[in-house]
């Protein structure tokens, strides 16, 4: 006999469920790489049916491009956000040195390795590589202009050192896959060096004992990316919205995808 006892499905707003998929995409993709980021593979996760990932997202091209964001995004806004009242721009870029090794790095790097081979083949993929390459060069430069106002750092080019500290840390990254305990310390601390000799610092200054103040150090790249996951979405190509008449209040949003996953559909 069968029971009278339904499961209780919790339905979503639109914007909701959308930000859950997103999110858990870029999970998968920073555990298990972007090409297993699928329809199927996230409503697995999420215990939907696959229809319900494509009401948001007719292209699976689409949804990797989103989830590539979010985590590119959640990086550097955890590595060199934007906002910074904690500390001084020579303590920031300390703490972004610090923050740019260790296995949660390694996971934001394969990202980035698997992302660019694959934007060969992927128009939209490609663009949102662009976009977040050319973000980082704007952030990196903005903290250095910001540390040459306060007289922390002395370069003619910020543009030019910030490109330099970057190409460095990639080609360190490109490695992520690789053994590097035999590594020489000279190469381990290239991009150290790099940034000390283009911002005229001493040698040693960003890896000092303190170097990074009282900034937090903790990095978790799948928590950064859920929290980034609402710029991401306002930067698609084809945000959710939802409408409602200006002269009467919005009725309680029914999500049209729930309610079919609710019926069998």
């Amino acid at each position: 006999m069968s029971s009278s006892v339904q499961r209780k499905r919790i339905r979503k707003s639109p914007e909701a469920r959308r930000a859950e998929i997103v999110a858990t995409a870029a999970r998968i993709a920073l555990t298990e790489g972007l090409e297993c980021v699928t329809l199927r593979r996230v409503a697995e996760e999420l215990s939907v049916r696959p229809g319900l990932i494509s009401h948001y997202f007719p292209s699976a091209e689409d949804l990797v491009a989103e989830a590539f964001s979010a985590a590119a995004l959640g990086e550097l806004d955890t590595l060199l956000p934007a906002e910074r009242p904690d500390g001084t721009p020579a303590q920031y870029l300390a703490r972004y040195f610090a923050l740019s090794s260790g296995e949660a790095y390694d996971d934001i790097s394969r990202l980035w390795i698997n992302a660019r081979h694959l934007s060969r083949y992927r128009p939209v993929l490609r663009e949102r590589v662009t976009r977040m390459e050319l973000a980082s060069d704007d952030r990196l430069e903005a903290l250095i202009l910001d540390g040459v106002a306060r007289g922390e750092f002395r370069t003619d080019d910020a543009r030019s050192a910030a490109i330099q500290i970057l190409v460095v840390l990639d080609g360190l990254g490109a490695h992520a896959n690789s053994d590097r305990t035999d590594r020489p310390p000279a190469v381990t601390r290239l991009a150290l060096s790099t940034a000390e000799r283009a911002l005229d610092l001493p040698p040693g200054t960003l890896d000092a004992p303190g170097a990074t103040g009282t900034l937090p150090l903790e990095y978790s790249p799948a928590e950064a990316a859920e929290a980034a996951v609402p710029r991401a979405t306002a930067t698609a190509s084809a945000p959710v919205t939802v409408a409602a008449t200006a002269s009467a209040p919005a009725p309680a949003v029914v999500n049209p995808a729930d309610a079919a996953a609710d019926a069998g559909a």
